[in-house]
Order: structure tokens, then sequence, then C-alpha cells
């Protein structure tokens, strides 16, 4: 484990439905993974731009608040909530960028560092097609590290598909590796329904390639279009779902407050 310098994330998406009806599908995709202090270095010509229109962009009101506020305190008034803004030196943004001006994540990784490089927190920034916005802060109630192997439960509380009711829990786990072929990333989410059965498998898997011209030129082109396509995506797999008579559950008003956290992890 260690901090995340600026990269692209080039990775594969995986979900699968496990009833009632199965349905699965895997993609290739990508993600710009950059510590927060790092972002407003990250302009390189026509390729990327920072508040403005450019091939692939990032604009701070995609992100946190949502109003083009400035995105760390954002995460580290969720921080200190929960007494963790004292132990955390470096957060990390996964995200997708802006590409030809359009973006949308359906859920952004915020991950959270000590000093030393270890992992002790994970804000899941989680969107859906309706406009609506949920964040999900993960840590162990003593905060010690989390581990690659580590799993954090936290009650769902979010409408995000119309074939899955707001009940249950979701099980998250992230690994990030180096080595001497690199580093990789994983970020897994099952969800569980009210029955504690598992009923969602989803995944980011996935190589880091450090921030460069030829890095986003090989995003770009390798993967076109790719925040158009993931909407495409969902609307098709929805669509396939209807085909499949999965029940379609009309969204319910949204809760407050806009911020939980996983099992044990108590506000101070």
């Amino acid at each position: 484990m260690g901090v995340i310098v600026p990269s692209i994330l080039f990775g594969r998406v995986m979900h699968k439905r496990m009833f009632e009806r199965e349905n699965a599908f895997t993609y290739g995709i990508y993600y710009m993974a950059c510590p927060l202090q790092d972002i407003p270095t990250l302009r390189i010509s026509r390729w990327f731009g920072i508040e403005r229109f450019a091939l692939m962009s990032f604009f701070r009101r995609d992100h946190g608040q949502k109003d083009g506020t400035a995105l760390e305190p954002w995460a580290r008034n969720i921080l200190a909530d929960y007494g963790l803004t004292d132990i955390v030196s470096d957060i990390t943004l996964i995200c997708m960028p802006r590409v030809l001006g359009y973006v949308f994540n359906p859920v952004s990784f915020w991950l959270c560092h000590d000093a030393q490089g270890h992992l002790r927190a994970v804000i899941y920034a989680v969107n859906n097609t309706f406009g609506e916005a949920h964040a999900y802060i993960c840590a162990h109630a003593d905060h010690r590290v989390i581990a690659g192997d580590d799993w954090l439960e936290a009650d769902k509380v979010f409408h995000v598909s119309p074939f899955l009711k707001r009940e249950g829990q979701y099980k998250f786990r992230i690994n990030h590796q180096v080595n001497h072929q690199g580093q990789k990333l994983g970020i897994w989410i099952d969800y569980y329904d009210a029955d504690g059965q598992r009923k969602l498998l989803t995944s980011l898997t996935g190589t880091l390639m450090p921030w460069s011209r030829d890095a986003l030129k090989k995003a770009f082109f390798m993967h076109p279009l790719v925040t158009l396509l993931a909407v495409a995506r969902i609307h098709w797999q929805a669509l396939k779902l209807v085909f499949k008579k999965i029940k379609y559950i009309p969204k319910p008003v949204q809760l407050a407050p806009k911020t939980s956290n996983s099992y044990n992890l108590t506000k101070k």
C-alpha cells in the first residue's frame, strides 16, 4: 500500500446480478487517480484541462458539494465527524474525467491515507441517474489501517437501481498493490438484500499508469466517449432487466442526511 501518484487507472468494471434472474456484464474503462493537492497541476495542453473545456477535463463542481468549492474541505469535514481528520494526511480522488464536456460518475472513490501511506478511510461518493448523490464513509471503528482483504459493511440507504430495493447492506473491499510489475488497484462492492442474500457483485480492477500525455492519449482512444457510454450501458442493462421481467421499483424520496457510515464507525 502507498499513496497513489497522479495516474490513469486502466481497468475493467464487472457487474453480476445473482437472482431473481442472473444478469452479468464486463467492460473496459478508465479513471483518473490523483491526490487532491496535485489536481491543479494536471494541465496538459489540449488533452486535459482544469476548469475549462478540453478533450478531457476536471471540474470541481462535479464532485464534493458540487458547487465549485474546494474539494478537500468537503472530504475533511466528513472525516472530522468521525475523528479521522488528524489521522489522514493525503486524499486521493479516483473518478472519471469529463470527456468532451460530459461526465457521469456512478461512484467515485476518495482514498484517505495517513502520513506513512496506509489506507485509513474510503469515501464512496455514489450518484444515481436521477441527479441525487450520497457518500458512504468506510473505516474501522478503532481507525486502524484498512488491509487489502478487509471487508467493511454499511446499510444501503441510497436508491441507485430501479430494480433493487433500498434495503439490506453493502460490503466494501479495496486492495492496492505495488510490486515490480507496477501498481494494481481492485475495488469490490457486494450488495446483500434484507434477507442476507448476496444479490449483486460489482468490481473495478486495473493497472495504474503514471500521468502523461501518452497515458491520456491511450485512454481517450482505447475507450472513446467513455462517460457517454457509461450512461448508455446503464440504460441498456436496465432494458435487459425489463425484458427479463424484473420488477421495476419507483424511486423513493431520498433520505437525509446524505452521508452515512460503515458499521461500528460512530460520529464523535
